[in-house]
């Protein structure tokens, strides 16, 4: 069963009719939880990426294990909201439901930059960009709660570096945000806060979705070979011994998406595997969480 206690061969329930979304799809844990997803019998998997060559390598893999799942690839670049909004509109419209959404996509600890669209690049693309699409495909996600029998779930992907930041600096997020020694990681956490606290308010104004985020594990997946020198070597020493193979890590969001409801309350943040995770002032912060969602809900307000 690996480290994990939970094994998704034989803990994740038929995935029949379930049409599922997995952003980031093309590598690391988006591409494995793809993989696992399709040996449940899913109607239809959707995923998005930036690399064609990629994406295509993985319809690849689900069909020559012979997995009769439909798989469908969306080209969407996460450092621009006008291909966010494309992706949405283009998801929305191809399918009738939509039961799973994965908010897989995501970078680390990466140098100092902007989005497209002028955001601190790391809070741009794992939190707006990911708040951007998840608004666009809502009207699918309701009405799909709407029927008999229904179970849609959103799961953020968040990591524990959220503790590495005890606010959010709302004034400076349209810049590249210096914030001296260990900055990168500074700027990584602030972006993995808001996972935590914007799942938390989507749940308070969504409650017939369950929506959780989660902390798949400390794992060497291209996020982490990816890093500078420096910065993989200070990942490297502060986690020794706790990190985990893809195959582990990918177990709390496949846990997350396909437990049973009554084993998960919505809004809450798990560490691998179902655990609730810890928590700091910052993320228990319903003031800052509000202030999120105001903020969120201002800055996207042309792209929807």
């Amino acid at each position: 069963m690996g480290r994990y206690k939970f094994d998704p061969a034989t803990q994740i329930p038929s995935l029949t009719d379930k049409v599922i979304l997995v952003t980031g799809g093309t590598a690391g844990l988006g591409t494995e939880t793809i993989v696992q997803l399709s040996k449940h019998s899913p109607q239809h998997i959707l995923f998005t990426g930036r690399n064609q060559k990629a994406a295509d390598s993985v319809i690849q893999t689900i069909r020559s294990a012979a997995h009769n799942v439909e798989v469908t690839f969306f080209m969407c670049d996460f450092t621009s909201l006008e291909s966010v909004k494309t992706a949405g509109h283009a998801i929305a419209s191809s399918v009738s439901r939509l039961d799973l959404v994965f908010c897989n996509a995501g970078v680390m600890a990466v140098p100092k930059a902007t989005t497209k669209d002028g955001y601190e690049i790391q809070f741009g693309i794992n939190h707006l960009a990911h708040a951007l699409l998840v608004k666009l495909l809502l009207p699918v996600l309701v009405h799909t709660t709407e029927e008999p029998g229904s179970d849609v779930r959103i799961v953020f992907n968040t990591s524990v570096g959220f503790a590495l930041a005890n606010t959010i600096d709302f004034p400076t997020l349209r810049s590249e945000q210096d914030m001296g020694a260990l900055g990168t990681f500074k700027r990584y956490g602030q972006s993995k806060l808001a996972n935590i606290l914007y799942a938390r308010q989507l749940a308070e104004h969504y409650p017939a979705i369950t929506i959780v985020s989660i902390h798949p594990g400390i794992i060497n997946t291209g996020l982490v070979s990816g890093l500078s020198t420096f910065n993989r070597q200070f990942v490297n020493l502060t986690t020794i011994g706790r990190q985990v193979p893809i195959t582990e890590g990918v177990k709390n969001q496949l846990w997350a998406a396909t437990t049973k409801k009554e084993s998960i309350v919505n809004g809450m943040f798990y560490e691998p595997v179902g655990k609730v995770g810890q928590t700091t002032a910052a993320s228990k912060n319903n003031k800052l969480a509000a202030e999120l969602w105001k903020w969120t809900e201002e800055e996207l307000k042309s792209f929807v």
